[in-house]
């Protein structure tokens, strides 16, 4: 095994380890070299040795036997089959998502919930001491205590470090371009309202976060969902077809890590898509929460790198990967950012004054990108972890996405168990997942679910899904 010194030792042994189980030159149930053996053959300490074990041990792929050595556990190739692709009816739909919603947000915030529903990264994955510094820091150097008003548009040095973020997707942003929301959705809210009126068309992906559709049900707006891959995301032909039937005002996608298939959009489709809406004038609003959560080497594209006329709204925050209940978010909203500023002072003046404070010193400060390193690293770990127990306890017609970056899993079950009556099972149990049915107004989907590896894999974990998993073949 060839060594190079732009990784880690360690990495670069597990890495080696783990593309042979992958190319299946090392099998489920072979032994590997005892750890003398691996430090003798690849010129490292035995300390290293041990590190590259440890590694694949926590992916879940190798496993270590008391007194016998290191085995090889699992292999990319049991993956099941992917979820099918289920092609939308070509109808405007009116929407009508509230009550269902609103009896999965009863246990939001509930400790005593095994909670697989909840699409946040587990809080002992974020740098809270790191958050608390800056907070103080804040408190400390504002001239009024952080509890004046805040600009409308945001706070100054934060529009500055957001600004700075968009290089990372190859943006070239200006602090003046960004405005600061309460989280990504009130980002997508205000985008929506700055260019429909009431009773207007909007295309979205199917399926599609919830969220979107309580949105576009509270605006009064109708919606076209557009069929979506697994793997590629959003079919851009569909969206063609549709743009001739309907009159879309304005459009919503998820390209990279969709929630909840975890689809990612090539930048080739990306760029197709931006063609399409540049030359039919319709608005892009552009959900990029998911973006800066990839497995692989580089972060993928938006689409609103491949803009040029100002027509794609991009929305993102930092729920997802830094701090959850800060409701940091921002748009960037190209030619509409004078009707998303005017929207935004109506809608709630400003976003509060101390967390954008906090959250501006922790991004010039707090190593943002070496914490992003980290995390990507965990939940890459958790998703092999989660699907091992899948896998385990679900039955063998269970087909599962693939995600490349995120962390939601989309799971399709037999056409016998309804995911909304299975939830009901299991908060029986304290244990809660979401429904497919609620990421899609027209009725497909009830025998999916969104299941989030953000929590960490814990013996309490495995014990949920197993008992998700026999619930299931119960209702068989």
């Amino acid at each position: 095994m060839k060594l190079n010194g732009d990784d880690h030792l360690y990495m670069q042994v597990a890495n080696g380890l783990e593309k042979m189980i992958a190319e299946e030159v090392l099998l489920i149930g072979d032994k590997l070299p005892s750890v003398r053996i691996l430090s003798k053959e690849n010129g490292i300490s035995m300390g290293t040795a041990f590190q590259a074990y440890y590694h694949l041990e926590s992916k879940g792929l190798i496993e270590s036997r008391p007194k016998s050595g290191y085995y090889v556990r699992f292999n990319h190739k049991r993956f099941p089959a992917l979820p099918k692709m289920i092609p939308t009816d070509a109808l405007s739909h009116d929407v009508s998502v509230k009550e269902m919603i609103a009896s999965l947000y009863s246990d939001i915030s509930s400790t005593d919930v095994i909670n697989f529903a909840l699409a946040v990264p587990d809080s002992s994955l974020l740098p809270a001491a790191k958050i608390n510094k800056s907070v103080m820091y804040a408190i400390r150097n504002s001239k009024d205590h952080c509890i004046g008003y805040e600009h409308t548009q945001g706070n100054p040095e934060l529009r500055k470090q957001i600004a700075k973020l968009s290089f990372n997707w190859g943006g070239k942003i200006k602090p003046d371009e960004v405005v600061v929301t309460c989280g990504c959705l009130e980002a997508i809210t205000l985008c929506l309202k700055a260019v429909t009126k009431y009773g207007d068309t909007v295309a979205v992906e199917c399926p599609t976060y919830f969220g979107i559709f309580q949105a576009i049900e509270n605006m009064g707006l109708k919606v076209v969902e557009i069929s979506s891959d697994p793997v590629s995301g959003a079919d851009l032909d569909s969206f063609e077809k549709a743009i001739k039937k309907f009159p879309i005002k304005a459009c919503v996608f998820i390209p990279n890590y969709n929630n909840p298939m975890g689809s990612c959009m090539p930048d080739e489709q990306k760029k197709r898509l931006v063609s399409i809406i540049t030359k039919h004038n319709i608005p892009l609003i552009e959900d990029d929460i998911y973006g800066e959560l990839y497995f692989g080497k580089n972060r993928p594209r938006t689409c609103k790198y491949y803009d040029t006329k100002g027509l794609v709204m991009h929305c993102s925050s930092l729920s997802k990967s830094l701090t959850p209940g800060y409701r940091i978010g921002w748009a960037l909203p190209g030619k509409f950012t004078d009707e998303v500023k005017q929207m935004k002072r109506i809608h709630n003046i400003s976003c509060p004054n101390i967390t954008q404070a906090a959250i501006a010193h922790f991004l010039q400060h707090g190593r943002y990108e070496y914490h992003l390193k980290n995390l990507r690293k965990a939940l890459h770990t958790q998703s092999l972890r989660y699907m091992q127990a899948v896998i385990d306890h679900f039955p063998a017609d269970t087909k599962v996405s693939r995600p490349q970056g995120g962390f939601i899993l989309w799971i399709e079950l037999n056409k016998k168990v309804n995911t909304f009556k299975l939830r009901s099972e299991a908060m029986k149990h304290k244990i809660s997942i979401m429904p497919g049915r609620i990421f899609s107004v027209s009725a497909n989907y009830s025998n999916c679910m969104r299941l989030s590896f953000g929590k960490q894999f814990t013996e309490d974990t495995e014990y949920g899904l197993m008992v998700v998993g026999k619930l299931i073949r119960k209702m068989l």
